[in-house]
C-alpha cells in the first residue's frame, strides 16, 4: 500500500470500527516516521510534516476547511506583538476583531488560569474528552466519552482512545520520533517564545530559518500544521507552552475569525480556522476550529469535521469536543 492510501485510510478510520491491530499499528508507524524524516522526492511537492495522532498515528478527524484572509493586525501591532493582559471584560464585536486579538487574548487567559504541573517520568497524564459527532445527512448525534492514559517519558505502554475506541499503545523506541511530542522531557524543551518556538518548529519540519521574514507560504503551511496538532493533541503542557503556542498561531498569515460558531456544552464562541494556501483549491487542510469565549477568550472546545467510506457510503461527520478534566496519575487506568 502507498503511504498516501495509508494516510488516507488513516483520516477514513470509522468510529464503528475496531482499533488497528499490533501489525498494522507498526506497520503505519514505520511508514508515518519513514515520511516525516526521509527526503521529499525529487520535483515533487515536499512533503508535509506527519502528525501521529494519539500515539499509534490513528487520524480520528479530517478537518473543515476556512477561507484564506490575510491576518488583520490590531493597530500599532506587528508580528511579534503578545498579550500579556486579560481582555476587556467588555471585548469588542466581533465583526472588529482579528484572529491575532483573540489568539493573543486566548494566551492571556491560559497564562492566569493555567495549572502548573511537574510530573515525574514514572507517572501517567490522565484526560477526559468529551466528542459529540452528528452525521450531517441522517443528523443522528452519538456521543463518545474518551479517557486516555499518556506514559510522561514514553517508556510505558500508554492507553488510548479515540472516538469510544480504545487499546494499548506500545513504549516510544529510543530512535522514535515523532510531532507533536508527547513525552514530557521534549515538550520542556519546546520554547515559550512565540516567536522562537516557529523558529524551533521550521526547524524540525521544514529547515531552519534565521527570522519569520525568511519563511514562504510553504513554510507557514508546515508551521500551521505542527501548532494544530500541538494544540489539538497535547491537552497538557508544560508552563507557559500553550499560551506560546496561541500566540504563534496568531502570527501565521491566513489565519481568520468566525463568530457564533457553537461548541460541544451550546454555548456561542468566536471561532479561529485556516485554509492552506498551498493545497489545490477544494481540498481540505489540518486545523479545524478553534473555538473561545468571545469576551473572555476562554478555550471553549474544537469543531471538526470527519469523513468515512467511499463514493455514495462516504459519510461526514460534524465533530464537537473539549477537555472535561486531566490529572497525574502513578498508573495506567487510574482515575483521579
Amino acid at each position: 500500500m502507498r503511504d498516501t492510501d495509508e494516510l488516507r485510510a488513516l483520516r477514513d478510520f470509522e468510529a464503528g470500527a475496531p482499533p488497528l491491530d499490533d501489525d498494522t499499528r507498526h506497520r503505519v508507524r514505520a511508514r508515518l516516521f519513514q515520511a516525516m524524516n526521509g527526503p521529499a522526492p525529487a520535483a515533487a511537492r515536499p512533503r508535509r510534516p506527519v502528525l501521529r495522532i494519539a500515539v499509534t498515528g490513528v487520524v480520528t478527524a479530517a478537518v473543515a476547511a476556512g477561507l484564506l484572509v490575510a491576518v488583520q493586525h490590531d493597530d500599532g501591532s506587528g508580528p511579534g506583538a503578545t498579550a500579556r493582559k486579560s481582555p476587556s471584560a467588555s471585548a469588542p464585536a466581533m465583526r472588529n476583531v482579528s484572529a491575532q486579538t483573540v489568539l493573543n487574548g486566548a494566551a492571556a487567559y491560559e497564562r492566569e488560569h493555567e495549572r502548573v504541573v511537574t510530573p515525574r517520568d514514572d507517572q501517567f497524564i490522565y484526560t477526559k474528552e468529551i466528542i459529540k459527532e452528528t452525521e450531517q445527512k441522517s443528523g443522528v448525534t452519538k456521543s463518545h466519552v474518551d479517557e486516555t492514559w499518556r506514559s510522561v517519558d514514553g517508556s510505558k505502554a500508554s492507553w488510548i482512545m479515540e472516538i469510544g475506541h480504545g487499546w494499548w499503545s506500545p513504549p516510544l523506541k529510543p530512535d522514535e520520533g515523532h510531532w507533536p511530542p508527547q513525552d514530557w522531557g521534549t515538550l520542556k524543551e519546546l520554547p515559550t517564545d512565540p516567536e522562537k518556538l516557529i523558529l524551533a518548529i521550521q526547524g524540525q519540519v521544514g529547515g531552519g530559518a534565521d527570522a519569520l521574514e525568511d519563511l514562504g507560504d510553504q513554510d507557514w503551511s508546515h508551521i500551521h500544521f505542527s501548532l494544530a496538532g500541538l494544540l489539538k493533541l497535547v491537552p497538557v503542557m508544560p508552563e507557559g507552552l500553550r499560551p506560546a503556542a496561541y500566540e504563534a498561531l496568531g502570527m501565521v498569515p491566513g489565519v481568520k475569525v468566525v463568530p457564533n460558531q457553537r461548541d460541544a456544552k451550546g454555548r456561542t464562541g468566536v471561532a479561529i480556522t485556516y485554509d492552506d494556501p498551498t493545497l489545490p483549491e477544494g481540498a481540505v487542510g489540518f486545523g479545524g476550529y478553534f473555538i473561545f469565549d468571545p469576551r473572555t477568550y476562554e478555550f471553549l472546545g474544537f469543531r471538526d469535521t470527519r469523513t468515512s467510506g467511499d463514493g455514495a457510503a462516504m459519510k461526514t461527520y460534524t465533530q464537537l469536543s473539549y477537555l472535561d478534566s486531566w490529572a497525574v496519575v502513578d498508573k495506567a487506568k487510574q482515575r483521579p
